[in-house]
This record gives C-alpha cells, sequence and structure tokens, in this order.
C-alpha cells in the first residue's frame, strides 16, 4: 500500500467512525428522549389518579398526600375535558381555567388560541381517562419545555458531526489537490529543464547552418521554431511561481496570438478578428496569456475536428475587456461547462485533459479574472469567454 492509498484509507476511516458515532449519539438521543417522553405520562397518570381521588371521600392525611402530589406538576401543560373532549365551561359559558394546567394567560384568555392548543397537544399524546363518579373526563398534555428543547438536541448534534465530516473531506480534499500541483508543477519546470538541453543545441547548429551557405529561408524558418521552443521553455518554467505582470496593450496581444496561430492551423479553419481601434491597457503576463489563447483556440479547431469558422473578438467596458473565442463546433452540454475545466477531464481518446484547467489557472489565479463558457449549443458551436480587470480597476 502506497502513502496515497494510506491516505484515503485513513480519510475513508475516519468519515466512517464519524458517521457510526453520529448514529449511536441519534440512537441514544433517541431512547433518551422516549425515556423521557414516558416518565412525562407516568408522572401525569399519577397526577390523574390524584385527581380522581381529591373526589373520593377519604382521610385527612390521605387528602393532604393527593393535594402534594396534584401539586407536583409545575412544567407539563394539561387541560381536562369533557367526555366529549370539549373544554368544561363555567357558568357564564367560557373554558373554565380551573381544568387547565401550567398553560400560559395568553393561551388562557383567548379561545380560540386555545382551541388551537388543544388541538396541538391531542396530536402529541394520547389522552388519559379520568373516570369519575358520575362522569368521565379525558386529561390531554403536551409536552414540557425542557422536553421540547430537547427535541431540538439531536439536529444540532447530527448539524455539528456532518460539519466535522465536511471538515475531514474538505482538508483530506484540499490536501491532495495541493499535492496535485505541486506534481504538475514539479513536471512542468523538469519538462523545461530537459528542453533546455536540445534547444542550446539547436541555437549552435543554427550559427553552424549559417556559415554554409544554406538557403536563408531555410535559417528564417529554423529561428522561428527555436524562439518558439523557448517561449514553451519559459511557459514551463512559470508553472508553480507567481509570475510577473506588465502593463501592455491586450489588443496587440490578442493579435499576434491570433497571427501566429492562424499562420499555423489548417487552411480549413476560416479565421476572423474584431478588435477595438483603440489600445486597451491590462496587467499581464504576455506568454501565459498566449499560451491560454492557444489551448482555447486547439480546443475549438478539435471541437470543429479541423474545419469550420473560427473568430476572436474583444470588446470592453467602464472596468473589464472580454475577449471571446468563438468556433462551429459540435458543442459542450450546459452540465459540463464547469466540469471541462477540471485537471483530467476530456472528451478525446488522446490527451490528458490539461489544457483548459490550465487556462483556467492562468486567467483567474495569476490575473485575477475569469474564464467561463459563455454558451453552447450541440451541433453549432460554443464561445468562450475570457474576463480580465483593466489597469487601475481593483479587484
Amino acid at each position: 500500500m502506497n502513502f496515497s492509498d494510506e491516505r484515503n484509507f485513513s480519510s475513508y476511516f475516519i468519515i466512517i467512525a464519524v458517521m457510526v458515532i453520529t448514529i449511536l449519539v441519534l440512537w441514544n438521543t433517541s431512547l433518551f428522549l422516549q425515556r423521557f417522553k414516558d416518565d412525562e405520562r407516568t408522572k401525569i397518570e399519577i397526577w390523574a389518579q390524584s385527581q380522581k381521588a381529591f373526589n373520593s371521600e377519604q382521610s385527612d392525611d390521605y387528602l393532604d398526600l393527593v393535594l402534594l402530589i396534584g401539586g407536583t406538576n409545575q412544567s407539563i401543560p394539561i387541560i381536562i375535558t369533557d367526555s366529549k373532549g370539549d373544554f368544561i365551561r363555567d357558568t357564564i359559558g367560557k373554558p373554565d381555567p380551573s381544568y387547565f394546567q401550567n398553560l400560559s394567560e395568553n393561551v388562557i384568555n383567548n379561545e380560540s388560541k386555545l382551541k388551537s392548543y388543544l388541538k396541538k397537544i391531542k396530536s402529541e399524546n394520547d389522552p388519559i381517562e379520568l373516570d369519575l363518579k358520575d362522569t368521565v373526563q379525558y386529561i390531554y398534555y403536551g409536552h414540557s419545555d425542557v422536553l421540547n428543547k430537547l427535541k431540538y438536541y439531536p439536529i444540532a448534534i447530527a448539524l455539528i458531526l456532518f460539519l466535522l465530516i465536511g471538515v475531514i473531506y474538505f482538508f483530506f480534499t484540499t490536501s491532495k489537490a495541493s499535492e496535485q500541483n505541486k506534481l504538475w508543477a514539479g513536471m512542468a519546470k523538469e519538462t523545461a529543464h530537459q528542453i533546455g538541453t536540445p534547444l542550446s543545441s539547436l541555437v549552435g547548429w543554427n550559427e553552424i547552418l549559417k556559415v554554409e551557405n544554406v538557403n536563408p529561408e531555410y535559417i528564417v524558418e529554423i529561428e522561428k521554431d527555436i524562439s518558439r521552443l523557448k517561449v514553451i521553455t519559459e511557459r514551463f518554467s512559470k508553472i508553480g511561481s507567481i509570475p510577473n505582470l506588465e502593463e501592455v496593450d491586450i489588443n496587440e496581444e490578442t493579435r499576434n496570438a491570433y497571427t501566429y496561430l492562424q499562420s499555423r492551423s489548417s487552411k480549413l479553419i476560416h479565421f476572423s478578428l474584431d478588435l477595438p481601434q483603440n489600445p486597451i491597457y491590462v496587467s499581464l503576463n504576455s506568454q501565459l496569456y498566449s499560451w491560454t489563447i492557444e489551448n482555447l483556440v486547439k480546443n475549438a479547431i478539435d471541437a470543429m475536428r479541423g474545419k469550420g469558422d473560427l473568430k476572436i473578438d474583444l470588446t470592453e467596458d467602464a472596468k473589464r475587456v472580454f475577449i471571446r473565442i468563438k468556433d462551429t463546433g459540435k458543442g459542450i452540454p450546459k452540465s459540463k461547462f464547469t466540469k471541462i475545466f477540471e485537471p483530467g477531464y476530456t472528451s478525446k481518446s488522446r490527451g490528458w485533459g490539461l489544457g483548459l484547467s490550465l487556462a483556467k489557472r492562468i486567467i483567474e489565479e495569476y490575473h485575477s479574472g475569469r474564464i467561463k463558457v459563455l454558451r453552447s449549443d450541440i451541433g453549432k458551436g460554443t464561445t468562450f469567454q475570457i474576463t480580465l480587470l483593466k489597469i487601475g480597476t481593483k479587484v
């Protein structure tokens, strides 16, 4: 078992342990609440017997005991009704307060509220029958304040424990993401280092070719590719470190990326570029920005299967600039709008699924911007949008 497997096992073990503890706590709490509820019913049954005894002829000592028992209930609300479950009323037809116990004055003095409260406690507990000499009455009782408060205790415990599970899960997922970021950064820097060695040799060979009277056009093309390799090396070397941002014209940077891609793409791709006439200045790392545009354009070309229309346009408002890349490809389902930016996600049979995740990281982490799928229609095409802040705009 490697370190990653051990960490995953530990995270699952902790989460399962917390869930088991949660279930045990909730189960025991449920048993406790049921026992508390049963105890309250027992108290009311004893209280009912004391009321029955009070109406019988007994000695004074026995009646003192009955009154003592009857006075012990200081928390459980009680309403005594007649045999039909209706209020016992006084001589003027109002509900008789002597048949209520532990009810608030606000309820007692309002018959409408009293009826609502009676309906409520009827749903909470079964009544206790009070068989007197010449009539039958029913004792309806509700939950005490303590029991009402305890009802919410399991919910609070569950919320706390599930919050703990969430914290544990968040800790392990962020830890894993951090390790992955370090791994990708290390691989990128190692790639830049590995490219650097043959690149130096190519520069040397190119100088030799210059003195060998080789066709100058060949030399120019070789120098372009060498320059391109240098750009790629610098891009990879910047992964994992904070890049330097400079004040540049986003129009010019977009035009440069567009020109490079157009010259090296299939003639079956019809490129178009729509830029404002005035310069728009943003804080930008030119190499990383051009890398982002390349990733989006290559993604669009793949979606169009090498044939279609691709348009890049740029607009602005008072604080922001919007760069849109629109293709006529196969489109993206709405459910995938966010998922396509996750590392490793790809709809192609070949590929690492890193292009869009790198683009998102470059724009959002390094440039405090935003990248998203603006719109997409299956079979018609997709529009990606990059949003950057103008110079002087606060994040």
